[in-house]
């Protein structure tokens, strides 16, 4: 997205997506004062589900970057300034109404002052940037308070937030020797009464947090990764918005062992993909929905949303996040189908050449979370989304099998339900489907 204004054109976040509100900027690739033909790539965007790369649409000089490597932007939200080869630096600078001039010619004295300080206020206004402003506005900052680190004496978003920072800090400290102050009354007017236990005489400040921990110098700090901060924040609105209630049930998947055993070397030579016990499952949880297709469905605010389209979304981890690619119309793939699509995902995804169209859509979320040896796991919503299931890892041990002891090779699916859309009814039924549909594999059911 591109404004033009006089001091040259706004480039702000564009839309990249229908549930996509805001981007963090990861990094920038151009710096002010370098020249950007169109098209050339601007910087980094970094979305709670992937990492986008940012073409100018403007010819020009970068002149102002109004937000910093590792802040958040909203979509529409200004983010740098570009002025373009026919605008005059001169023209961008000059200041509306700079003098008042007497009608004799000269100079009032009074007009002078007036005209110098206007002329301030202007330069100075000049100098922030509509992100800065914005920010100042929302928190209610005194921008001649704040000192500027940026290119001369410039006041950046970063600045802004180094200063509430401060602020917070001194408004906590003058908190706390309140509440020391008070604790000394407290104490005085209970000299009296020693009986009374001073656990229960000391007040509690309105607004007081458990102290923010300081690493010892032998520990290691790792800043916070925009990528990271993304992540922290989905996990705590899913947390905090969804009343989260949780099942599990144990399915004998030793029939699903034995087809995939006997598929898995001529998939191999067919495909050039590793055949593993995933895509199973996958299978076996598109036609549990299909019976099930509350399961499919999403919070609005005001409404539920069953949707009709099945597009189950997959975890995929990496050394510093995990995304959720989606396949897309899950219920028309075969097994095959689904193992080829998810191998693709996966090694996109480790790659990063997922694109956000790889990563929208989702109505429900698979984890395989036996791949690191689990057998129980309690995972956060995929927020909006209904519930997430967990397939835990195969492991062999004695059951009962027509009132005999057999070796057998079961897997518990662990499923997490957002309480407000579904109930234990539901859910339970939707379990047992699943639990059906792996203990239905047997050496004759097709893959393709």
């Amino acid at each position: 997205m591109a404004t033009k204004e006089k001091g040259g054109t706004v480039i702000s976040v564009p839309h990249l997506a229908e549930s996509l509100v805001s981007a963090t900027i990861g990094k920038w690739l151009k710096r002010p004062g370098d020249y950007v033909e169109e098209y050339d790539l601007l910087c980094e965007l970094m979305t709670n589900k992937v990492n986008v790369e940012m073409p100018s649409p403007v010819e020009g000089e970068l002149v102002d970057i109004l937000v910093e490597e590792g802040q958040e932007a909203d979509v529409g939200a200004p983010i740098c300034i570009i002025r373009e080869p026919n605008r005059s630096a001169v023209d961008e600078e000059r200041p509306a109404a700079a003098e008042a001039i007497a009608p004799s010619g000269q100079v009032s004295a009074d007009h002078t002052i007036q005209a110098e300080a206007g002329r301030g206020l202007v330069e100075q206004k000049m100098r922030y940037s509509p992100a800065v402003l914005h920010l100042a506005g929302e928190h209610q900052v005194d921008l001649r308070q704040v000192k500027g680190t940026g290119m001369n004496g410039r006041i950046t978003r970063i600045d802004v937030l180094n200063y509430l920072e401060e602020r917070r800090k001194a408004e906590g400290e003058r908190r706390r020797e309140s509440r020391i102050r008070q604790d000394a009354l407290a104490e005085a007017e209970n000299a009296s009464s020693p009986e009374v236990s001073d656990a229960f005489v000391q007040p509690v400040a309105s607004g007081s947090s458990l102290p923010t921990p300081q690493p010892a110098a032998s520990d290691k700090v790792l800043p916070l990764t925009p990528i990271r901060r993304t992540i922290a924040a989905r996990m705590k609105q899913s947390v905090s918005e969804i009343p989260h209630a949780w099942m599990m049930i144990e399915a004998d998947v030793s029939g699903l062992v034995s087809l995939r055993h006997k598929w898995k070397e001529e998939f191999w030579r067919k495909e050039g993909v590793k055949l593993t016990y995933f895509p199973f499952v996958l299978k076996a949880v598109v036609a549990a929905i299909k019976q099930v297709p509350m399961m499919n469905s999403v919070w609005a605010e005001d409404k539920i949303i069953v949707k009709k389209d099945i597009h189950l979304s997959v975890a995929v981890g990496s050394e510093d996040s995990v995304v959720t690619p989606v396949i897309k119309h899950a219920d028309r793939k075969s097994v095959a189908g689904l193992a080829l699509e998810l191998d693709d995902l996966v090694t996109r995804s480790r790659k990063g050449r997922l694109t956000l169209s790889d990563l929208e859509g989702g109505t429900f979320t698979v984890n395989n979370t036996g791949a690191f040896g689990t057998v129980l796991t309690c995972p956060i919503i995929n927020y909006p989304q209904a519930a997430l299931m967990t397939v835990e890892s195969i492991v062999r041990r004695p059951v009962v099998v027509d009132e005999m002891i057999a070796v057998r090779s079961v897997a518990n699916l662990c499923l997490s339900l957002d309480h407000r859309i579904l109930d234990g009814m539901i859910c339970g039924k939707f379990m047992q489907q699943v639990k059906r549909n792996l203990e239905s594999y047997d050496l004759d059911s097709p893959i393709y």
